[in-house]
């Protein structure tokens, strides 16, 4: 039996949130109407130790998003996290914003759907203790209620992605994963006149999101879409698979992957320096290190992909 339909979803005008605690970092979009919708958990699906996977009922068959796009979510709502609001914004004498989440889904599937990774505090590396991430991957149920705030985003496709490419390549890590997720899953259907390239670089095997959905993928669409593991902390990772390498994500691989780099269209998402780690680093009187996504541009650029046919979303 389907879930009780949600209450009809109220339309207004808001900005991009604020990137918080490891979440997407925005670019500025131009101002659209997007909607605030009261949606019901109708799943739980736990993709790693401290990822999950949200299915959302909203009541409408039908929602206007394009693979890509995130949703935000407001903390306030949350009695459970009420003293920590308060706590919070008395630390940083201003209010808590909402934080933003790439959808999972693709406009074509029943349900809408996010992805989260649970954040964790790291000295020198976040600010201040994550607050809301926590609690939608290990305290959100089945039939929890909550308000979202959607969509937009400026990761997407272009509107005829086969007049400007027969190749997209998907360069990610960790939950980075999640928007070009959608677009795969996206693409793969709508146009099939592109092949797909997804080099996925995680810490071990247990920490992939998704990891049998993409193997899935890839033999459901031979010749169309291959997929590539790097892991970085995984004792003998050619033991996972054939599509399964050691190490970072770099230009030698990608140079391999990737014959043809001035005609790619190329979509990097991951993991990149935060504006905590820059102050720090400043103060230090040092250079921040860089993190994926920055070496992940650096290296695409060494193997000649023009800067415009890079479209990036940071983690961080």
């Amino acid at each position: 039996m389907p879930p009780p339909a949600a209450p009809e979803p109220r339309t207004r005008v808001v900005r991009t949130a604020v990137p918080q605690e490891g979440e997407p970092v925005r670019t500025e979009v131009p101002r659209r109407r997007i909607k605030d919708l009261e949606v019901m958990v109708a799943d739980v699906v736990v993709e790693t130790p401290d990822t999950a996977t949200l299915v959302l009922f909203t009541g409408n068959d039908r929602l206007d998003y394009q693979a890509g796009h995130f949703c935000t979510i407001d903390p306030h709502q949350f009695e459970a996290l009420e003293r920590w609001v308060q706590y919070l914004e008395d630390l940083k004498g201003k209010r808590e914003v909402p934080r933003a989440y790439s959808l999972a889904s693709a406009p074509h599937e029943r349900y809408l759907a996010i992805t989260v990774k649970e954040e964790r505090y790291q000295s020198g590396v976040t600010r201040y203790p994550p607050l809301l991430s926590p609690m939608l991957v290990k305290r959100t149920g089945r039939g929890s209620r909550i308000e979202i705030t959607g969509f937009t985003g400026p990761y997407v496709l272009p509107p005829d992605p086969e007049a400007k490419t027969d190749h997209v390549v998907h360069v990610v890590a960790g939950s980075g994963v999640v928007p070009n997720w959608s677009i795969l899953k996206h693409a793969l259907r709508e146009h099939p006149r592109i092949r797909h390239t997804f080099v996925y670089s995680n810490k071990t095997w247990s920490d992939v999101i998704y990891r049998d959905a993409l193997a899935a993928l890839a033999a459901e669409h031979p010749g169309r879409l291959r997929v590539v593991h790097t892991l970085t902390r995984e004792p003998e990772p050619e033991r996972r698979g054939a599509n399964v390498r050691a190490g970072r994500i770099d230009a030698d691989l990608l140079r391999a992957l990737v014959p043809d780099p001035r005609a790619a269209l190329v979509y990097a998402c991951g993991p990149a320096v935060g504006p905590f780690e820059r102050l720090a680093a400043r103060e230090r009187g040092e250079t921040p290190k860089p993190r994926f996504l920055e070496a992940a541009l650096a290296a695409l650029a060494e193997i000649g992909v023009p800067r415009d046919r890079v479209k990036h979303e940071s983690y961080g």
